[in-house]
Formats: C-alpha cells, structure tokens, sequence
C-alpha cells in the first residue's frame, strides 16, 4: 500500500499523540515502585527495611490484579465504542489515582485508613493501566504504516520504557536539591503531582486522534465479547498467555525490580543504583526501534524465539554476575546486556499479540491476556523475589525466571509464521 506525504505525516503524529498518553500512564504507574524506599516507612511502620519494601511491593502487586478487569472493560469499550474513547479514559483514572497517592496522609496521621487508601489508589491505577496496554497496543499496531509495523508499534515500548526512566530520573533530579530525610517526608510525593498534571496534556492530545476501529468491526454482535473470544479465538489467547508470561517477568525483573537488587543485595547506594538505572533505560529505550525493526525483516516469531532461548541460556548468569559487582559500570554493562534480550520481545509485544487476534475482539483479547498474564507473574515480580530473600533462597528466584523464560520460547513455536489476521490498512 502506498501511503502519500500527507498520510505518513497523520499516521506519525497519532502515534505520537497515543504514546505520549502511554508514557505518562506508565510514568504515573513506575513512580510508585521507584518512591518506595522513601515513603515505605510512612505507610508500613516497622524497624525492618525489607519487610517495609515487601509490603509496598505486595500494594504494587495488588495493582496488577485489576490489570484484567480492567484489560476486559477497556477492551470491550474500544471493540464496541472505539480505541479513541478508551485511551481517553483511561488516562483520566490514572491522573486521579496520582493525585490521591500525592495527598494521602501516612500512618501516623490517619492508622490503618493510610495503607488501605494507598492500596485503593493503586487498584483504580491498575485498572486504567490494565485497559491502557491493550487499546495503545491495538491502536498502534492498526494506525502504523503497513511493511514498517514493527518499528512503529516498538513505539508503544519506547514510551512505556521512556515513563519508567522518567520516573528514575525525577527522582535523580530531586535526589539532587533534596536530602534523604526531606525525601522521606514530604518530597516523595512531588513526582506523583508532576504525574497528575502530565496527564493532562497527554488527555488534550489523545482528544485529537482519529479512529481506527472500524464502523463494521464496531457493529458486529460479537465485538468485545469474552464469550466470541474464548470460543472462535481460545488457541490465540492462551498462545499470547504463555508468551507474555515469560515476558512481563522478565521485563519487570530486569527494570523496576533491579534497582531494588542493586540496593538490597549488591549493596550499592540508592543515588549509586538509580543513576545505574537511568543509563540501563536510556538505552533500552533506544534499541526498541531497531528490534522492531529487525522484526519486519525476520519475522515475529524469530524475535520471539531469539528472547526465549537467549533469555533460558543467559538470565542466572546474568544475576549471579551481578550479586558479585562492586562497579557501577559494570552492573551498567551486565544489566543493558539483559535488557538487550528482552528487547526482542519488548519490542513487537503489542502486534506481536493484535495480528494474532480479528478487528471485533483485538483490543479484548490483546488487553485480557497481557493483564491476566501481567498480573500473576510481572506484577508479582518484586514480590516473589523479595520472599525467597527473606526466607534465604534469593537465588531459586533466578531458576523461576528462567523457567518463565522457557515456557516463553516453547510456547513462541506455536506463534504462525504469518499474521494470522491483517491489521486495518484504511
């Protein structure tokens, strides 16, 4: 298909309008798992430092479990009523999670109500963000240029990785003007308000984008229906299931949990572990084009096949490497390599699972199988590892990970070598 100068530029600035939406979802959503050393104390009172951290990432866990109702009331609405209107949506749920968060009173002031609010505030969270991957998913996999998806839906990642290392460096920067105890008191909540009002802009933007669910697809009996989905497209879904599995793990154990690693067993220093993490992400933002790119040349199923082998052969490597460092450059080098791995699913992860599924439940299947996924095994990534810690076994949480790892690339032979469905090429 021939796209005229006119057409490229529309289709570019609506991904730009969808993936600034999404950067400031996950920027919202990640600056919790980089805050928590310094507000932990403030809703979990206790003289232990691990048992704190285990707590607030046990909140942030909580968060994925609304990842699949909210995967399935955001899918249905895109499926029946358009991507337009649930990306809008649900940016709007994220601002207001943020701006309770920012406000909310510690323990001290308020007892129980504080960690029960906090986990309130981060279940509306996970709902919004759970409808936001599958509708940023889909829409940028149909509005990208046809023989070019792979580079442009890599997009959706460069974002989602862009809010995580905008939240590692907000909390860089005000590591800067604001000492450790002003931090823990009251600068913790800064980042949440910049979330809040960022989510503003992202909303006037997304208001400009044009549909990309058709009329037909919308009219359809069985558009954003679960039960169409499990009965025509079951195959599809658990094949998306097991793939995504291995890849939320691993994507969650190499970013938001690796700061964590780096401070609570390779004993670095927070300022030490979160300029480790910003040039991690940084990078890793950077390769998703080329991934994406490489992708419309060998095809979805190499790249998915390549992040599953690599990831089974390199991962316990990888972390017992890094348990030994003492050098930031090092751990740097180490983690990059890392996340160059996931990079092979992270990248194609959006169309990787829209060309799997029909225009009438792509949203819907897109969405409910990443957030069931995402919500047993990436958002209980920190959770898990910090357990076998506690308990002595830190390294059986390695052998999990691969494992993970394995399903991914068993499951990735079952991916067809074409796309089983055509994305709108309107």
């Amino acid at each position: 298909m021939t796209y005229t100068l006119e057409e490229k530029r529309k289709r570019i600035f609506a991904i730009f309008a969808a993936s600034s939406g999404n950067l400031v979802e996950w920027f919202d959503f990640y600056i919790y798992a980089f805050c928590a050393i310094y507000f932990a104390h403030i809703f979990f009172p206790t003289a232990n430092p691990t048992v704190q951290l285990l707590n607030t990432a046990g909140v942030f866990a909580a968060g994925f479990l609304m990842r699949p109702i909210g995967g399935w009331i955001f899918g249905r609405i895109a499926d029946r009523h358009g991507r337009k209107k649930s990306l809008v949506i649900s940016v709007m749920m994220m601002c207001a999670g943020s701006l309770t968060i920012a406000c909310l009173p510690g323990y001290d002031i308020i007892g129980i109500w504080a960690p029960a609010l906090l986990l309130l505030a981060r279940l509306f969270q996970g709902l919004s963000v759970g409808g936001e991957y599958g509708t940023t998913a889909t829409y940028m996999s149909e509005i990208a240029m046809k023989g070019q998806r792979g580079f442009y839906s890599s997009f959706q990642y460069v974002t989602l990785i862009g809010g995580q290392l905008l939240a590692v460096l907000v909390i860089l920067i005000l590591q800067q003007f604001l000492d450790e105890s002003q931090l823990k008191e009251w600068g913790w909540r800064i980042p949440f308000v910049i979330g809040a009002f960022a989510a503003v802009i992202a909303l006037l933007l997304r208001k400009t984008l044009s549909e990309t669910a058709s009329n037909l697809s919308e009219l359809n009996k069985d558009a954003g229906s679960i039960k169409a989905l499990f009965r025509d497209h079951k195959k599809a879904f658990f094949t998306v299931l097991g793939y995504t599995a291995g890849g939320s793990l691993s994507f969650y154990t190499f970013t938001t949990y690796m700061q964590k690693y780096l401070v609570n067993s390779v004993h670095m220093s927070i300022k030490t572990a979160s300029a480790v993490m910003t040039g991690c992400l940084l990078v890793y933002m950077l390769m998703q084009p080329l991934f994406g790119a490489l992708s419309d040349r060998i095809g979805r199923r190499n790249n998915m096949l390549l992040f599953g082998g690599l990831g089974v052969l390199f991962t316990i490597p990888i972390m017992v490497v890094l348990q030994g460092v003492s050098d930031a450059w090092i751990a740097f080098l180490v983690i990059t390599f890392a996340l160059g791995i996931v990079s092979f699913y992270t990248s194609i992860a959006g169309i990787v699972k829209a060309e799997m599924f029909p225009p009438e439940v792509r949203a819907l299947g897109v969405g409910l199988s990443y957030a069931i996924a995402n919500a047993i095994f990436g958002g209980t990534a920190e959770f898990v590892a910090l357990s076998f810690k506690a308990e002595g076994y830190e390294s059986m949480f390695y052998w999990y990970v691969t494992g993970m790892l394995g399903l991914a690339f068993l499951v990735s032979f079952r991916l067809p070598r074409n796309a089983p469905y055509l994305l709108n090429d309107h």
